[in-house]
């Protein structure tokens, strides 16, 4: 209980001092950058002396009403994303949704190359693309990693975003949102094909990522962890892994067709098996000493993976 009071406690001191901006032109104010063309969207563009949203020093935490989608290479300076740290030092696409918060740790210096587009969230208001967008991956807050993009990939996406912003700094009329918009779902859809690329290309770790997820969840089991904390979340796996919950999720789903809560669930009725065998042992102390606050949870867990109840099993295959 202390533990979540702290955390608490944190929580509201870190909350208290966090600065929201709901429009477009006052998140860009903020960042000390140029007005934008348009009242809900803006892009700028860097190839030696332009500008990209970055602060310049220290910030407090902020959130904001828009979508970002930038490409840059930091030097120095590390950007937090909720509670991780977002990485992308070698220059990379990163993606940023609505109300999520960012906070810079020093004073930033990045490469001047690259784009920046961002983009209220009722600009997507009537369009395919406002449901098509919460789709994505890679916009997700369990996500830290850049995607990260080949010469190749790097000129395809150049190529849409300079689109975009031809239309952008053009008189806006009639036709302008729809070619925009058009062009945006173009680059997620072209990212989208990129980040499972990120995946394939890492297809020979999967194994010793599922070996490292069990060695870590069998850990957290012989500890006494378990017994004593309950079941562990998938974000503090990933954490001890030191990857994003996102990845090891994506990962292990692609790789293995389970998702990392079913590896979970496995764990625990592997566990359960060997436990139900000790005629000592009661089905709600199984369940208590497996880190279920109550033992119906376990029980209906079990008989929906095996097919029979805790107690038919111990029936069935206890020795007399």
């Amino acid at each position: 209980m202390g533990i979540i009071n702290n955390y608490n406690w944190q929580l509201k001191k870190w909350t208290s001092s966090m600065q929201h901006f709901k429009t477009l032109s006052s998140y860009i104010a903020y960042l000390e950058l140029p007005g934008p063309e348009h009242p809900m969207m803006s892009v700028f563009s860097a190839t030696g002396d332009g500008f990209l949203p970055c602060p310049k020093e220290s910030s407090p935490p902020i959130t904001n009403d828009c979508y970002t989608i930038s490409f840059k290479k930091f030097v120095q300076g590390d950007l937090n994303y909720g509670r991780t740290t977002y990485d992308f030092n070698n220059g990379a696409l990163f993606f940023i949704a609505p109300r999520q918060v960012l906070q810079w740790n020093e004073a930033a210096v990045f490469e001047q190359k690259g784009f920046s587009i961002s983009f209220h969230e009722d600009f997507l208001k009537g369009t395919e693309l406002a449901h098509q967008i919460k789709k994505y991956g890679f916009f997700s807050y369990s996500v830290n990693e850049a995607l990260h993009l080949s010469p190749k990939e790097e000129k395809q996406i150049e190529s849409i975003v300079e689109n975009i912003e031809i239309e952008y700094q053009n008189n806006q009329d009639e036709f302008s949102k729809d070619i925009i918009v058009s062009q945006l779902s173009t680059l997620l859809k072209y990212a989208n094909r990129f980040y499972e690329r990120q995946f394939l290309n890492r297809k020979e770790l999967s194994t010793s990522l599922l070996e490292q997820f069990n060695t870590q969840l069998l850990e957290y089991v012989e500890s006494g962890q378990l017994q004593e904390n309950g079941i562990p979340s998938i974000e503090q796996i990933a954490d001890k892994m030191a990857i994003s919950q996102r990845y090891l999720s994506d990962t292990l789903k692609k790789e293995t067709g389970k998702t990392t809560t079913e590896h979970l669930q496995l764990l625990l009725i592997d566990e359960a098996k060997n436990m139900l065998l000790h005629p000592s042992k009661s089905i709600a102390e199984v369940a208590y000493e497996l880190g279920f606050e109550y033992p119906h949870y376990f029980s209906r867990l079990f008989k929906k993976k095996e097919g029979i109840s805790p107690t038919a099993y111990r029936e069935k295959f206890s020795v007399n």
